[in-house]
């Protein structure tokens, strides 16, 4: 066969191959990453293909290269390996003698098949696939209506409202922190589902700070930064989760901090996560520190009681499912610093009744749940809470029971039996008598007091959650 006759025949291999790719990941997929894929030859059984970024190269080779050589072999078994390079002038990758590197994927005598094929790309949000790529999934459960609102976290909740249903650039950073399932994650998602509803033109980014970290990590390893600067600018909205995990990595901190930079000059959006306040979060550089905090900052506090109680309310509703009061009076008491744990441990004791039979109730609670229960019974005891408050006030332990009225001392002492109520599975009435021998009356009044003082005084709700931390690390 000549010369243009076995070019013609590649070239209708490579159709069959397309062919196929399409009906096995979809139109949206096809159009995303197959389709800009351009056949540059086959010799020696490796066919050479290019692509026009090295971001669309690395995705290529990762999701779809094993598919094509594996397709391609069954039009023609003589084809061993694939090789995925850039089509850009004057680049490093421009062709070269084919062999097997990195970015090919060569068969291994009869093992053949090689890796599973990868599931297809979603649908783009924003009509730009390689954008979209990039930017994780939403989870279709986290969106404002099922967000449960309470003391604990509404301010931050208003404030995620407000980014989402305005077009103009309200905060600049929106910075949500707290604990480990107090629903940072949710509020970021929802914001994500809200804009996206809202403005399906603005280009929403989500992902988390470690994806960022790797994103950045392999530009740099493919002397690509031009396009990773390019990528993350041209983002309308820009959320990064867990933004503690860049401490202490200079080199992505710095690129995160021109990205910040330019996205703000440019009257984006950035919404960012962590668990601690910018100012409590270590090895962060200062520029960066001070960025991070010269937006609005918003902190998700501990749940109450009641908020739990209708986390559970909610939870058991969407489940489908009839729980008794008692049984979610008992799970709100004893399962306090996780929402997560929270909503799955209603979750397994739905699930054992739709599996095994019967009825949700405190002794199947007791039974199914002993794990988790044991893993929250609360340590912490009102000698502790009562010496930890006197170190921080600087006042005397003894204080703490004394007939002494005066403020310096009543406060304290208040946000003590506050805390013994919070902390502890303490009855009213034996608080009251470890604080002097008060009556279970001075007790409510002293929680209701403090929590009164905790909606209104900012820098006074900072000092009790400071002191709950403490006492609960």
């Amino acid at each position: 066969m000549k010369r243009g006759e076995e070019g013609a025949s590649d070239q209708a291999e490579w159709n069959r191959v397309k062919v196929k790719l399409k009906h096995e990941f979809g139109d949206s997929a096809f159009k995303s990453w197959v389709n800009p894929i351009a056949f540059n030859g086959l010799r020696d059984g490796a066919v050479s293909l290019k692509v026009p970024t090295r971001f669309m190269r690395d995705w290529v080779v990762a999701h779809y290269a094993d598919r094509i050589r594996t397709l391609w072999s069954g039009e023609n078994p003589a084809v061993r390996r694939v090789h995925v390079d850039v089509d850009a002038p004057n680049s490093d990758d421009a062709p070269k003698p084919l062999k097997n590197t990195d970015s090919s994927i060569e068969t291994a005598g009869a093992k053949g098949l090689g890796r599973a094929v990868p599931a297809p790309v979603p649908s783009s949000p924003t009509g730009d696939p390689l954008f979209d790529s990039f930017s994780a999934p939403l989870d279709a459960r986290y969106t404002f209506d099922n967000f449960v609102v309470g003391k604990p976290n509404e301010f931050a909740y208003a404030a995620a409202q407000r980014i989402s249903d305005s077009d103009d650039v309200s905060f600049n950073p929106l910075f949500l922190y707290g604990g480990v399932g107090l629903g940072k994650t949710h509020l970021m998602h929802a914001i994500a589902w809200q804009i996206r509803l809202r403005s399906p033109q603005r280009r929403v980014m989500y992902l988390s700070a470690e994806k960022f970290m790797y994103i950045f990590v392999r530009a740099l390893r493919n002397r690509d930064t031009v396009s990773f600067k390019e990528l993350f600018r041209s983002a309308d909205v820009l959320m990064i989760d867990d933004v503690q995990f860049i401490s202490g990595k200079d080199s992505t901190q710095e690129e995160f901090f021109h990205t910040f930079n330019a996205l703000v000059d440019q009257g984006r959006q950035i919404v960012l996560s962590a668990d601690k306040s910018p100012s409590d979060l270590e090895e962060i550089g200062d520029r960066l520190r001070s960025r991070l905090s010269s937006g609005l900052v918003a902190d998700l506090h501990p749940t109450t009681f009641e908020l739990r109680l209708g986390i559970l309310d909610a939870k058991a509703e969407q489940l489908g499912v009839a729980v008794p009061q008692k049984v979610k009076e008992f799970l709100a008491h004893r399962i306090t610093s996780n929402v997560r744990e929270l909503e799955g441990a209603l979750t397994r004791l739905s699930a054992n009744v739709q599996l095994v039979g019967g009825e949700i109730s405190l002794e199947l609670a007791h039974t199914l749940l002993h794990d988790l229960l044991r893993a929250h019974d609360r340590r912490v005891t009102m000698e502790e809470i009562q010496k930890r408050v006197a170190e921080h006030f600087q006042i005397r332990l003894s204080d703490m029971s004394s007939a002494r009225r005066s403020r310096t001392v009543a406060r304290p002492r208040q946000i003590a039996m506050y805390l013994s109520k919070q902390l502890t599975s303490r009855s009213l009435p034996e608080i009251g008598r470890a604080f002097g021998g008060r009556d279970h009356t001075t007790v409510i009044h002293a929680v209701r007091k403090v929590e009164g003082l905790m909606s209104g005084d900012a820098a006074f709700a900072e000092d009790v959650e400071l002191l709950t931390r403490m006492l609960e690390s």
